[in-house]
Order: structure tokens, then C-alpha cells, then sequence
């Protein structure tokens, strides 16, 4: 039986049991007209204990068995003080027999009737979803727990602040990941233990925005535990340094971050930023709230990363031929990142470094393979906030996939991209962060050379 409904029966029980007291009162005291309204209102939470417990166990079961007889003595308990003298009442007897079937159904909960837990994982985009991938094949493979992943909508922005494009990735996910629809489930009816989420913003976003109901704001009302972990690392940390506050600081001050239960961040150090950050924003009395709540256990991006194996992915056999040499061989394949931060800081100096690299490894094609893979959300933001610079780099993409002598990337797997690769080259990025723990070659580009 799912803990939250379990809790809700065992709260009713507690209620119970304070009526029983104020019949016992009631009784003493030859008040029957306000115990039969007591023994009214007993009968009816028991009968809300046993809905709850059917729709959970089905029928049969030995607690609602105790509490059909506790609704058959509440009955005969009722007539007995409307109908007989007060002095024909056996108080002790009828107190005794009222708590015995409600402790047997205690006994039931507790013993018999096992607790599981409904864990809803919240990705909204596909290539973002090992972000939480690890934590969900956890709970997945729990036989006491149901973890189920709810692709949810997102949306482009107009310059107004209207919603534009909608975008919903649901059969986008891996195979081995089953996914459901967000608009089949009763968030409110099923009220599941733990929703995670890993897009923080909200209505903070000025290019995108998820669909509004699942704004954190809105979540914590469907759940005892909203837990948020981010889509990205911090990159370029030294490991057991202090993480700059002004690296920290924009991340910690969103919507998601604020409104979670709990936040799982890379590590201490991180953690200890984000604090200091909503600290200083929110008052010295606010951090044991903030140092409660943050934990820098790891991020499940760098859990996976680890663990990735070139055997476990597949590509198109166009790509294969890329990469294979005329002798059989495999050419040395180059993971060419460009990141938004980057494009955006300055547009010009980028596409000029874009279009030099192109230049490069085209020469280079019989030894090296580019495998070049834009930011997930780069078409949407580019295309929105600069539309001139959208057509140049189009142009771009469309002349190298015509060609033929690289690999273009767009899909949501990151994952296969830093299997298959041998290097990295390209922006400094949270994609840097998890390729290091490849043990790889990584090399950052400079755009002025």
C-alpha cells in the first residue's frame, strides 16, 4: 500500500481514537444522543479506511475484515444507547471492543499489508534526461516502489512572453525507458511520494518555459517531496576547492530551488555555494533551512558518464561509414561542442570559429571524424533572441551535412556521443565537466585563432 495513503489511514486511526475517548465521556455522563453522532461519525471513517484500503490491496483483505466489525459493533453500540437505559450500558465492554478492532487493523497495516512508494520523474527534455536517469533505474528496480517517468511539454517564447512552438519529446527517451503520458496521471488523486524534476526555472526563462502546471510552484502542492536536481554540472572546479559564488549564484536563485524539498548537487563544494548564495539573499536566519535541505552527494550525470561503453550504443550506418577508414580501420573521432553561453556572448567571433573548424577537420577527414553536436536547445534560443545569426548558422549546418565527411548531432543522446568519441574540442560547458571523467583528451576552443 502506497506510504501517503498508509499515513492517511493511520491519521484516521488517530482521529478515531480521540473519539473514542469523547464517547467514553459521553457515555459516563448519559449524554447518548451526542455519542450516537460520535459513533455516526466513527462508522464513517472507518468505512473511508477500508475505501482506501481496497483501492490499494483489492478485497479480502484481514483489516478491512476488522473493520467491517467494528462497523457492525458501532451499529449495535448506537442503537444500544438510543434504545436501552443508561444503566444497561457496559462502558468498559463497549470501549474495550472499539479499540480492540481498530488495533487489529493497526496490526494489519503494520504487518501484513506492505509499504510502497510511487516515485514521477518530471524530464522535459529528452537529451537532459540523464540527469536523472541513474537516480530513476534505482527506484526502478526497488519491488517495493513504482517509478514512472512523465515527459511533460515545453514551449518556445515570443518576444512578449507568450508561449510559441510547443515541443513534447515523450517517445524521444531511450528504449529501455518507458514512458507515460503526464496527462493520464491524477497528480491529485494519486499524490505520489517524491516528484524530481530537473528544470528549475519556472517562469524565470525568457526563450523557454515548461508547461505551467508543472512549475515547482505548482508541484509541491501534489506531493510530500519535491526534489529537484539540475540538467548540468559545473564545470572547470578543481576537486576539494571552494566553487565561486558568482558561478553559483544565478543558479541558486531560481524557482526550483527555492521550492524543492530537497536539491542534489555535484558536490560539497557546490553545495556550500548555493547556500551562501540564498543566504545572503534571503537572511543569516534562512541557512539552516538552505544547509538542511542542499546536499552535494553527486550529480547523476557524472554517475553515468562513468560507466559509459561504446558497445552499449548504436549508430546509423551512415555515421559507421563515416568513421570507417578505406582499410577497415576507424578514424580518430573529435566530440566538436558548441555551447550556447558561447554563441551568445559573442555571435560573430563564433560562427567565425565555427566555420574555421569545419574548414580544419575537413582536411583532416581521412584521419578525423567531427562529430559535431549543438547545445540541446540551441535552435529554439538562437532562433528566438537572434534570427540573422540563426540564418548564418543554418547555412553552416546544412553545407556540412550536405557534404557528407562529418557526423551532425541532434539527437537527445549525449551519452553516445562521448562513448563513440575519443576527445573533446570545443566550449567550455558542463558537457566538459562529465567528460573528464572519461579520462579522455579535452581540449577547449579559442575563438579568436
Amino acid at each position: 500500500m502506497r506510504k501517503h495513503f498508509k499515513d492517511q489511514c493511520f491519521e484516521t486511526i488517530q482521529g478515531l481514537e480521540e473519539l473514542h475517548s469523547e464517547i467514553e465521556k459521553g457515555i459516563s455522563t448519559g449524554s447518548f444522543a451526542q455519542v450516537a453522532e460520535l459513533l455516526e461519525l466513527c462508522q464513517q471513517a472507518a468505512i473511508g479506511i477500508g475505501t482506501l484500503i481496497e483501492k490499494s490491496e483489492g478485497e479480502g483483505t484481514e483489516a478491512v475484515s476488522q473493520l467491517e466489525k467494528y462497523c457492525d459493533y458501532t451499529y449495535e453500540l448506537h442503537q444500544q444507547v438510543l434504545d436501552e437505559p443508561a444503566v444497561q450500558v457496559n462502558t468498559n465492554k463497549a470501549m474495550k471492543n472499539l479499540r480492540t478492532f481498530i488495533q487489529k487493523t493497526v496490526n494489519e497495516l503494520n504487518n501484513t499489508i506492505p509499504t510502497t512508494k510511487e516515485i514521477v520523474f518530471l524530464p522535459y527534455k529528452a537529451a537532459m534526461w540523464d540527469s536523472l536517469e541513474t537516480v530513476w533505474k534505482k527506484f526502478d528496480e526497488d519491488p517495493n516502489c513504482t517509478a514512472l517517468v512523465l515527459p511533460i511539454p515545453y514551449f518556445d517564447k515570443n518576444p512578449d512572453g507568450s508561449f510559441a512552438r510547443m515541443y513534447y519529446e515523450k517517445d524521444q527517451f531511450p528504449e529501455n525507458v518507458p514512458t507515460y503520458s503526464f496527462e493520464a496521471y491524477d497528480f491529485e488523486g494519486r499524490h505520489p511520494d517524491a516528484i524530481y524534476i530537473h528544470n528549475p526555472y519556472d517562469d524565470m526563462n525568457y526563450v523557454t518555459s515548461i508547461e505551467p502546471f508543472f512549475y515547482s510552484e505548482n508541484l509541491k502542492k501534489y506531493t510530500d517531496q519535491l526534489v529537484y536536481i539540475p540538467y548540468f554540472v559545473l564545470w572547470g572546479l578543481e576537486p576539494g576547492q571552494p566553487c565561486p559564488l558568482e558561478r553559483a549564484r544565478d543558479y541558486a536563485l531560481t524557482k526550483g530551488v527555492i521550492n524543492a524539498d530537497r536539491v542534489i548537487l555535484q558536490s560539497e563544494e557546490v553545495k556550500v555555494a548555493y547556500v551562501q548564495a540564498l543566504t545572503e539573499y534571503f537572511g543569516e536566519e534562512t541557512r539552516l533551512h538552505w544547509e538542511a535541505k542542499i546536499e552535494g552527494t553527486g550529480s547523476p550525470k557524472i554517475e553515468k558518464v562513468k560507466t559509459l561503453r561504446k558497445e552499449d550504443y548504436s549508430i546509423p550506418d551512415t555515421w559507421k561509414n563515416i568513421i570507417a577508414k578505406l582499410d577497415g580501420t576507424s578514424k580518430k573521432v573529435i566530440f566538436y561542442n558548441t555551447s550556447l553561453k558561447a554563441f551568445l556572448a559573442d555571435t560573430n567571433a563564433m560562427l567565425h570559429k565555427i566555420q574555421r573548424t569545419l574548414q580544419f577537420f575537413e582536411e583532416e577527414k581521412d584521419e578525423v571524424v567531427l562529430w559535431w553536436r549543438p547545445h540541446p536547445l540551441f535552435k529554439s534560443t538562437v532562433s528566438s533572441m537572434h534570427p540573422e545569426a540563426w540564418e548564418v548558422y543554418s547555412a553552416l549546418v546544412a553545407d556540412y551535412i550536405k557534404k557528407g565527411w562529418g557526423i551532425y548531432d541532434d539527437s537527445p543522446d549525449l551519452d553516445r556521443a562521448i562513448a563513440y568519441s575519443d576527445a573533446y574540442y570545443g566550449d567550455g560547458s558542463s558537457v566538459v565537466e562529465l567528460y573528464t571523467h572519461t579520462g579522455k583528451p579535452v581540449m577547449i576552443q579559442n575563438t579568436s585563432v
